[in-house]
């Protein structure tokens, strides 16, 4: 029944991981701020705060003001559960399905800023790239040369298209965000899994980008999109994979 406490604790993860994507990309105070209804800014109670419960025991409504409570909080909680559902069936189980939780809810929390903000923090990319080596360090010590090789050639091989891109365009093609984030991913599945992280995540971004278009939208070279929660979608697909798809 260890898999259980994973799903038991992703709900509560889900409503921290809230607070960062709310509070993160507008460089607000995470941990010493309280929290409180964002239309009538009544601080939030204890009984405000059951991930799930709360919302659902209200109805969607705040208590002090009657205005709408914004899905996205049920909606992060849920994701957060799904992270941890995925990581149990994915057949990890001990400290390996802890590490996956933690992978997979900090990429969640990554792709959802990004895709609103266009934005990769680094106080949330750095940590995940020194989380997949200590992760490696304690799962698969033998491991940790290609760990930490693909940790520096993710970095340095976004870095070097952005550059690229740059120099040629004259303009930013790739932030060094995504950089970092790939760096995760070589931090987490090893170097030889990066030519696959890249693959599938331009598939995916290639994928959305015609969705685009066929909904009506109009995309052009000078586009903005988000390529992180590609990254992070790839990286934790491949995760789940196994050991086979992490070097």
């Amino acid at each position: 029944m260890e898999w259980l406490w994973p799903v038991l604790a992703a709900p509560f993860v889900g409503s921290l991981l809230g607070v960062l994507i709310r509070r993160l990309p507008a460089g607000r105070p995470v941990l010493w701020a309280r929290s409180a209804c964002e239309r009538c800014s009544h601080p939030l109670g204890p009984a405000d705060l059951v991930p799930l419960v709360s919302y659902l025991a209200l109805r969607g409504r705040c208590r002090h003001c009657g205005a709408p409570i914004p899905a996205f909080h049920l909606g992060i909680e849920l994701a957060a559960i799904a992270v941890a559902l995925s990581a149990v069936v994915s057949g990890d189980d001990g400290a390996c399905l802890w590490a996956g939780c933690v992978l997979g809810w900090t990429l969640l929390t990554l792709a959802w800023i990004d895709a609103e903000h266009l934005s990769l923090p680094d106080a949330l990319t750095l940590p995940l790239v020194l989380a997949g080596l200590l992760a490696t360090w304690l799962l698969a010590p033998a491991a940790i040369p290609d760990h930490a090789l693909g940790a520096a050639v993710g970095w340095l091989a976004l870095w070097a298209v952005a550059a690229g891109y740059r120099l040629a365009r004259g303009r930013e093609g790739l932030g060094q965000g995504d950089a970092k984030l790939l760096a995760a991913s070589g931090a987490w599945l090893g170097w030889q899994a990066l030519p696959w992280v890249m693959l599938l995540a331009a598939l995916g971004g290639l994928a959305w980008a015609i969705g685009q278009r066929v909904r009506g939208y109009r995309l052009s070279a000078a586009s903005v999109l988000p390529f992180g929660p590609w990254l992070a979608a790839a990286t934790w697909l491949l995760w789940l994979l196994g050991p086979a798809s992490r070097g």
